[in-house]
């Protein structure tokens, strides 16, 4: 038999751990010795690793004691039990990953202004997700459908997501010099790459999408992050002389 300080020790725990265990009648010692110190065995080790275990695996306490004093306890079915409820809570986890992901992209979006990006996703999240999705599939294609997936959302820390954020933002602090500056003309040379490379000849996409963007009412229902209008016909002329650009360097090539 092991003393107490030695069986902690073996089983990686504290003595103060396996007191509280015999105190709550999940582990008792084997015996005692005439000083009064716990001393265990092999089956009590054997159980303190069943604890250990059960543990790991989110069980309360209370729970792993009934579990073990049931010799005809259904292991599987508890078991099952207990990953969907590990699922469950890692859903609501990726949920609240996902919303702090959100409102922090939406911060930096509207150049810090928190209470008019936590304004807008009040305002997207109050419509309900069967309503958005019914919406999105009147409106488009089962194959636009898909393409809309690889829209940068909020929601997520991805390189596209981010790269969005930066130019928009970009664009913003120089709007003040025109749609012909140079500053803004390249901002928009690289809007139209990224929008090449997400899309590329898909432009009957690109022009609707454009369309419910340019209208706060259809971007809403479709569960776009609204972008203020004044940015959005900034960036339409920017783009505007962008291509009537492009078409003069063409014509001369």
């Amino acid at each position: 038999m092991l003393h107490i300080n030695k069986a902690a020790e073996l089983m990686g725990v504290t003595v103060r751990t396996l007191r509280y265990y015999d105190k709550f009648g999940l582990i008792q010692p084997a015996s005692k010795t005439e000083g009064g110190h716990r001393l265990y065995a092999v089956d009590e080790l054997k159980r303190l690793q069943q604890v250990q275990f059960l543990k790991k695996g989110g069980f309360s306490l209370k729970e792993i004691k009934r579990i073990l004093d049931s010799p005809d306890w259904n292991w599987r079915e508890s078991l099952e039990k207990q990953l969907a409820s590990v699922l469950e809570e890692q859903q609501k986890l990726a949920d609240m990953e996902s919303a702090l992901r959100e409102l922090i992209n939406s911060i930096s979006l509207e150049g810090n202004n928190e209470d008019r990006a936590i304004q807008n996703l009040l305002q997207l999240s109050a419509q309900h997700q069967e309503i958005r999705q019914q919406f999105r599939k009147n409106v488009f294609t089962e194959n636009e459908m898909t393409l809309l997936e690889k829209i940068p959302n909020l929601a997520n820390n991805s390189a596209d997501t981010q790269e969005w954020i930066s130019l928009i933002d970009q664009l913003k602090r120089c709007m003040h010099e025109g749609v012909h500056s140079p500053h803004v003309q390249m901002i928009i040379h690289k809007m139209d790459e990224k929008r090449m490379n997400m899309f590329k000849e898909e432009e009957e996409f690109i022009n609707k999408l454009w369309n419910i963007r340019m209208s706060p009412e259809q971007s809403q229902k479709i569960g776009m992050y609204p972008i203020d209008l004044t940015v959005l016909e900034f960036i339409k002329d920017a783009y505007a002389v962008y291509e009537a650009s492009h078409q003069t360097d063409g014509e001369r090539g």
